[in-house]
This record gives C-alpha cells, sequence and structure tokens, in this order.
C-alpha cells in the first residue's frame, strides 16, 4: 500500500528464514514509513490520548484506552462499532519498552466473559529514515495463516488512521 500523501508504505512478509521467528507464516510483519518525527511517532503508541485517535479498524472508535508503560505494565482498551452495535476489549501487559525506539508487549482479544483469549506478542520498533520515521510491527504467533491474514486488514486500517492522525 502507498499513500502519497503521508508517504507511507506497507509492507506484509512472512518470516521463513529467521531461526528465532514463529513457524513459516505464522508472524504478521508490517512496515510503514511515517511522515512524523520518532519522538511524535513514540507518543501516538504510548499515550491513551493519542492512541484513542487511530487504533481500531474501520467503523470503530476507541471508547477507552489506558495502561502503564513500563515493563510489567499493563494495558486495556475498547473499540466500539461507529453503529454502537458492537464493543472488542483488548489488553496485555508490557515486555519491554526503550523509549522511543522499541515496544514488546502482549496482546489479547477479551472474551465475552472478560478473560483474556489467545495471546499473542507484538513487538513495534521505530528509527530514523529521512526525517521520518520506519515503524516496523510484528505480531505472532498466530494459529494459522489465514488467523494472521483477518488481522493484516484492521491493523493496515489502524495505521493508515495512524499517519492521518500524525500529519494532523
Amino acid at each position: 500500500m502507498t499513500d502519497t500523501v503521508n508517504a507511507a508504505t506497507d509492507t506484509i512478509h512472512d518470516a521463513d528464514h529467521d531461526a528465532t521467528a514463529p513457524p513459516a507464516g505464522l508472524e504478521l510483519v508490517i512496515t510503514r514509513v511515517l511522515d512524523a518525527p520518532r519522538a511524535l511517532v513514540y507518543r501516538a503508541f504510548t499515550d491513551p490520548d493519542h492512541i484513542a485517535r487511530w487504533i481500531g479498524p474501520k467503523g470503530f472508535t476507541a471508547t477507552r484506552t489506558e495502561g502503564s508503560v513500563t515493563p510489567g505494565g499493563a494495558w486495556r482498551s475498547c473499540v466500539r462499532s461507529d453503529s454502537g452495535d458492537t464493543e472488542y476489549w483488548s489488553s496485555g501487559v508490557y515486555r519491554e519498552v526503550v523509549e522511543l525506539e522499541r515496544l514488546v508487549y502482549t496482546f489479547a482479544w477479551e472474551e465475552p466473559v472478560g478473560t483474556p483469549g489467545r495471546e499473542t506478542l507484538i513487538t513495534v520498533t521505530l528509527a530514523d529514515q529521512d526525517g521520518k520515521t520506519m515503524m516496523t510491527f510484528r505480531q505472532s504467533p498466530f494459529e494459522s495463516v489465514e488467523d494472521r491474514d483477518g488481522h493484516v486488514e484492521g491493523w493496515s486500517q489502524a495505521f493508515d488512521d495512524l499517519a492521518a492522525h500524525l500529519a494532523a
């Protein structure tokens, strides 16, 4: 995907040749160049007010974002469909926080009874690139390629909103 207004690009690929990666095809990797300084992109991933402006797929709005961005700190968020008839909660724990460079945290959709569903690990790395920020997003392991592919559109839409938020 290329967004010429924000000069953003997404690349989605499998981790077929990395010995430390999950089994081939069970990792989602999205790389995007964001037209914003790294400090602002980092804040967009760590400040609840920023997160609420971009998290979630098209047709959903964040109604709650909270968390403690420290190793061992918990986070939780809720997105609600714009029609108001569907609500999804997700939560996790930060495992690694390197300011302006790297966030590693668990992610699980909460089941209707409020307990976490299947957990994945998300790693976000940020690097300077010609006055912009290269963001690399990794999520794994997925139970199947179909499960992984089901997350591509939602994350790509969220990152479109992130790019628009950063440009505003």
